[in-house]
């Protein structure tokens, strides 16, 4: 098995275009958070011609909403959601210049289609580890929607944070391979 990847935020084109999928790849730097209500909140920015709560350009959206921290510690438990449920708005995010999202499980084909199409990457998270990630965030900080709690945008300070590149820039879905590969046996 080869060494991860390591990548700092934020991202460029150069940056998501050397790695493909079933790469480790261990992030540095800010990530942000948002789950599906934060993001209806952020197209609906964008439709109305409105600033965006951070500069998108380059950024990771990771699709959780972590535990209430322990004394001592940013953040509790802070495992991946299912990132479906990001789908309907991730291509808009991804052409304002969103280059990474952290989640779980498959995205839809018009979401593979915007990564193509715009030099994006779709990571996940291990599910079940949200306490051994949370070792790896340095900092949280509420940047937008305080309202939404769990839910609200944070920005993330990361180290060696890590993940696996599911979709990378050319269509490929490192889920349809398994199940390719499944199938030939």
């Amino acid at each position: 098995m080869s060494e991860p990847i390591r990548m700092e935020t934020p991202l460029s084109d150069e940056d998501v275009e050397r790695v493909k999928i079933g790469d480790r790849v261990l992030i540095t730097g800010a990530l942000y958070t948002g789950r599906d209500a934060a993001h209806k909140r952020l197209i609906d920015l964008i439709e109305r011609g409105e600033e965006l709560p951070f500069d998108i350009k380059g950024q990771i959206i990771y699709y959780v909403g972590p535990t209430p921290a322990r004394p001592g510690r940013p953040a509790g438990s802070a495992g991946p959601t299912s990132s479906y449920r990001m789908d309907p708005y991730s291509p808009k995010l991804m052409e304002r210049g969103l280059k990474g999202m952290i989640g779980k499980g498959m995205r839809s084909q018009d979401v593979i289609d915007a990564m193509r199409k715009f030099k994006a990457i779709y990571m996940a998270a291990v599910g079940g580890a949200g306490a051994l990630i949370a070792r790896r965030i340095k900092k949280s900080e509420i940047i937008a929607y305080e309202d939404l709690g769990p839910e609200a945008i944070r920005r993330l300070e990361v180290e060696d944070f890590p993940a696996i590149v599911v979709n990378d820039i050319w269509g490929n879905d490192l889920y349809g391979e398994g199940v390719r590969r499944y199938e030939r046996t």
